[in-house]
């Protein structure tokens, strides 16, 4: 009996050190669906100058762009234009470089690719659209032919400023200029480098009207009261972009989410108003070395 018992423990323990053994895992099922697509990775952006975001701008178009007197008596980069790039640059995680000059300079710069950005109320109009990218439009705008109080009445319509016996300003190679040529052909158009000049000649008598952007018009208005803005100017693309040097996809890409961000949270509002009070005060006229 106890020989019997003996061997049913030995049975007992060899099957109990089987079980404990277990059996190997089993392959995983074969299948003919094909594995998941990875996402392509975003391209990274580039710039010229690694870490930063070099913007050239035209500092005489307040309220976009404009020297703001501080209280100190210094003359600081403001406009909304400003406010926007600095945006995108903390958008972008990148360091912003803003490089002023004319404004026939910034649409020679971004050509050339010695930027990364132009912001200086550029209009995508189709002629720029070969030298450089745009971006979505960030803020719309309108067209002004401007005079002086005293002719404020002396035409009663645009068509009539196109005699060959007036003197029109506009900016050196700005939309304000095609639209000079397109609806006062016959008239004696001058080009002047900045805008400020254009408001300078005409103050000075020196031109019989100007062609300027309407927000850019109202605020010269307010700072000097003898200007009056005579008729509005037919244009089809009444909005403003950003300048991107040609063919850089992932910064214009990059620019175009930071725009939509800045419209989307109300940043955009802010930066219109904040730069139009800034320019309705002491606001300095030039290039600051």
């Amino acid at each position: 009996m106890k020989k019997f018992l003996a061997l049913l423990m030995t049975m007992a323990m060899v099957l109990s050190l089987a079980a404990c053994g277990g059996s190997k895992e089993e392959a995983p099922a074969q299948t003919n669906e094909p594995a998941a697509a990875e996402e392509p990775a975003e391209p990274a952006i580039t710039t010229v100058t690694e870490g930063k975001l070099t913007v050239a701008t035209s500092p005489d178009f307040a309220p976009y762009e404009f020297y703001a007197i501080d209280e100190s008596g210094n003359a600081q980069l403001a406009g909304f234009d400003m406010a926007l790039a600095q945006y995108i640059a903390d958008y972008l995680g990148l360091e912003l470089e803003v490089v002023p000059m004319d404004f026939d300079g910034v649409l020679a710069e971004v050509t050339a690719g010695n930027v990364d950005l132009g912001m200086a109320g550029l209009s995508p109009d189709p002629d720029r659209m070969e030298a450089m990218d745009f971006s979505d439009i960030y803020y719309q705008g309108g067209q002004s032919l401007v005079v002086v109080q005293e002719n404020k009445d002396k035409w009663a319509s645009l068509e009539e400023l196109n005699d060959p016996s007036l003197t029109i300003g506009a900016q050196l190679g700005s939309i304000q200029y095609d639209l000079a040529e397109e609806n006062t052909p016959d008239a004696d158009i001058v080009q002047l480098a900045k805008v400020t000049d254009v408001v300078s000649e005409l103050l000075g008598g020196k031109l019989d009207a100007g062609y300027i952007e309407t927000v850019v018009a109202e605020s010269y208005a307010k700072n000097y009261p003898d200007l009056y803005i005579a008729f509005d100017v037919p244009y089809e693309v009444e909005g403003s972009a950003v300048g991107v040097v040609k063919g850089n996809e992932a910064l214009l890409a990059g620019v175009n989410e930071a725009i939509a961000a800045a419209l989307a949270d109300g940043s955009m509002d802010d930066f219109v108003a904040q730069a139009n009070e800034q320019a309705s005060g002491e606001i300095f006229e030039g290039l600051v070395d």
